[in-house]
């Protein structure tokens, strides 16, 4: 099994930047596809990105290309997500996943994913 825990929310200015960490407990992180999701107020949680166990491999949902940017660090079993340009309709609680299925390759559906953190808020102003 495998803990996630996601930091790096907070308020920002539209336009402005974040990046989201997700470290995972364990020594096997590299074993796994991980994948970052939103879910805004009212609405139901969403891709985001997804990245495959070696880094060598990522995906973005349509709207996030060019914006957002997902990596990973094996050797610190941590998870990135840096966001730019971000705006106020991107208000959401934002969740890492993992998953050992298939971990070469990249995955967006949420029931693809085993292990969820807790999520990390992050409120873009106006």
């Amino acid at each position: 099994q495998v803990q996630l825990v996601e930091s790096g929310g907070g308020l920002v200015q539209a336009g402005g930047s974040l990046r989201l960490s997700c470290v995972a407990s364990g020594r096997t992180f590299s074993s796994y596809a991980m994948g970052w999701f939103r879910q805004a107020p009212g609405k139901e949680r969403e891709f985001s990105a997804a990245i495959n166990w070696s880094g060598s491999r990522t995906s973005y949902a349509d709207s996030l290309k060019g914006r957002f940017t997902i990596s990973r660090d094996n050797a610190k079993n941590t998870m990135y997500l840096y966001m730019h340009s971000l705006q106020p309709e991107e208000t959401a609680v934002y969740y890492c996943a993992a998953t050992q299925k298939y971990s070469a390759s990249t995955h967006s559906k949420q029931y693809e994913y085993d292990y969820w953190g807790q999520g990390t808020q992050v409120t873009v102003s106006s």
